[in-house]
């Protein structure tokens, strides 16, 4: 497990159209959003432990802000190729088990990730209504290791303040896996 952290992007950033499959084909893009008062692309893999530890707070924090106007999707970019617990039977799989409220979408060719700058299992960019980053951070201070519990307080406070029309105080790095790029796919920046 090689720890990597997110790049701090300033908000204001557009968010890059994406459109990916998720495992049983089905086509989404940005667009599939569009009356959402929020979104959030996470980056998530199935083998990352970082992703592991927070995964069913995550899942819990999707459900109980979904009806508040926040629409998820989760975006899987690592080489399944070199990482088959990352291949799409196995997204298919956890997202069954954990009932994901959200799609879980293959970006094989890391172009999406790419265009989002994206560097580490977890990394998670939350847009605004005109689809502009108000936040991109961890999720909150809990970790595989620590004793810190997983409540997602950094991103909720991030999310309570966008949808109250308050500033965002504090964004931290997220800390996770790095990506498991392609060979030849890897930025100088990740």
């Amino acid at each position: 497990m090689i720890e990597r952290h997110s790049r701090l992007l300033a908000p204001g950033t557009a968010a890059p159209a994406f459109f990916l499959p998720d495992p049983a084909g089905k086509l989404w893009s940005l667009d599939d959003f569009s009356t959402a008062r929020a979104v959030l692309v996470a980056f998530l893999c199935n083998h990352c432990p970082f992703v592991q530890h927070m995964l069913d707070g995550f899942v819990s924090f999707a459900r109980e802000y979904g009806p508040k106007g926040l629409a998820v999707v989760a975006i899987n970019p690592n080489d399944s190729s070199a990482y088959p617990a990352d291949a799409p039977q196995h997204m298919a799989r956890i997202a069954a088990d954990k009932d994901f409220p959200f799609p879980y979408l293959i970006d094989a060719s890391q172009r999406v990730a790419l265009a989002y700058q994206a560097v580490c299992t977890p990394d998670l960019f939350l847009f605004d209504s005109a689809r502009t980053l108000v936040y991109h951070g961890r999720f909150d201070g809990s970790s595989p290791g620590n004793k810190t519990p997983v409540t997602g307080d950094e991103l909720r406070a991030a999310l309570d303040a966008l949808l109250s029309g308050k500033r965002i105080e504090q964004q931290i790095a997220s800390i996770g896996c790095s990506i498991k790029w392609r060979p030849g796919n890897a930025p100088d920046w990740a």
